[in-house]
């Protein structure tokens, strides 16, 4: 295998893992529950939380997890978790002609969106 293929693969995987996980760090709420989270514990909030990024924290894994409990089934969770395995896969899912994996990747499109707005 190419050596610059490879690096270019691992940077785009890493990429979508950095979507979630960064874009969940911040921001403001003024409403009713600022400050105030969801949480659960699942296989994201463990894959999140050996992801190793900066960003990542309990709470903010936690709510990854409880956004991915509202979002995704326990199938396409456990999908995305190998995401976080091997980042190319998520790349490979994202350019897919399978009718299944454009499927999904709406979904975890939508429930990366999710987990933005309310982790965030």
């Amino acid at each position: 295998m190419n050596p610059t293929r490879s690096t270019g693969r691992r940077a785009l995987g890493a990429l979508a893992l950095a979507v979630v996980l960064s874009a969940c760090g911040g921001g403001r709420s003024d409403g009713p529950s600022a400050g105030v989270r969801a949480f659960a514990t699942g296989p994201i909030h463990t894959a999140c939380l050996r992801a190793d990024r900066r960003a990542a924290s309990s709470s903010l894994c936690g709510c990854v997890q409880a956004t991915a409990n509202l979002s995704l089934s326990r199938g396409e969770q456990s999908r995305a978790v190998a995401f976080f395995r091997d980042p190319h896969l998520a790349q490979v899912t994202r350019q897919s002609d399978r009718a299944g994996d454009e499927r999904f990747w709406r979904r975890y499109k939508d429930f990366v969106a999710a987990a933005e707005r309310n982790c965030a």
